[in-house]
């Protein structure tokens, strides 16, 4: 099932999300709402979706992404899901792109992020999930990161005048 992305506006998407217990992940509810998630995620042509953007305050989000023209240079994300993430900045460096979000489509904002993190939590069957990744990678987890935070990548933006339309781009 695909579902309605929230647009910002929503409370959903400026609260803090809440932790998922580990006994639901192995439910088949559960485990339907993830590729829901993922079909979700797909049929907007997203690189990645977290629960608050279709109007659910849990602590999981899903990362893929498939080369397109929107990123044509970066390489191929393999699908997957994290509950309960946990996200350290391994390198601060500043690293800035045009970046956009599926609850605030078609708007797109020069987006400082760090370089590098480390993320920690549960895969999609419940068991521990490490990875330190860089980059493109590093930016998307960032980004369904603050979902859960109740933050949105505008909150990011340090000049406002780099807004502008995909259309403008």
């Amino acid at each position: 099932m695909v579902y309605k992305v929230v647009r910002l506006g929503h409370p959903a998407l400026r609260q803090k999300a809440a932790k998922v217990d580990p006994a639901r992940v192995n439910d088949a509810k559960f485990q339907k709402l993830l590729d829901d998630m993922i079909e979700t995620m797909r049929a907007y042509d997203g690189v990645g979706i977290a629960a608050p953007q279709i109007g659910l305050p849990l602590a999981i989000f899903c990362v893929e992404y498939k080369s397109n023209r929107r990123y044509p240079s970066m390489p191929d994300i393999p699908v997957y899901t994290v509950i309960n993430p946990k996200l350290t900045v391994t390198d601060a460096s500043e690293v800035r792109l045009m970046e956009g979000c599926l609850s605030v489509p078609d708007l797109r904002g020069d987006t400082p992020r760090a370089k590098a993190v480390r993320l920690e939590g549960l895969d999609r069957h419940g068991a521990p999930l490490k990875l330190e990744v860089k980059g493109f990678h590093a930016r998307i987890l960032q980004h369904e990161y603050d979902h859960l935070q109740g933050k949105v990548y505008l909150d990011r933006v340090t000049d406002r005048k780099t807004l502008c339309y995909v259309e403008h781009m």
